[in-house]
């Protein structure tokens, strides 16, 4: 059986100085999903994950400190897919997906649109 988490994190490395390493450990998924990264690879001490068997796809926004997708997974993929396609989005990082022959798995970041009408709407078309 495969175990599949999916967690916001509301930023990775905070999340890492809260005990993210120990909390993985013990839950211990097959494939975590990540959403909310607000970091990129660079400032991640990415080899943690590697030593704990995971392969680590990361799709964060263009904007610093916002948004950002994620996938650890045991088993590599034979294919990662970065983004949705639509401009606007990929922009915020939000979708990543892992393809593991016929079986996909995707990590999405949905938004809010809570600060705002044009936040609002950039949601409403999102859905």
């Amino acid at each position: 059986m495969t175990k599949i988490i999916t967690y916001n994190v509301n930023g990775i490395r905070s999340a890492m100085s809260k005990g993210l390493l120990d909390w993985i450990k013990a839950a211990n998924p097959d494939v975590l999903c990540f959403q909310e990264l607000k970091a990129d690879p660079s400032q991640l001490d990415v080899t943690l994950f590697e030593q704990m068997g995971y392969h680590h796809y990361w799709y964060p926004a263009q904007k610093k400190g916002y948004s950002g997708v994620g996938i650890l997974t045991r088993q590599k993929p034979t294919h990662v897919e970065y983004g949705c396609g639509m401009e606007k989005y990929d922009f915020e990082g939000r979708v990543i997906r892992a393809d593991y022959g016929d079986v996909s798995i995707m990590s999405v970041y949905h938004p809010s649109g809570s600060s705002g009408e044009d936040r609002q709407a950039f949601k409403m078309q999102w859905l």
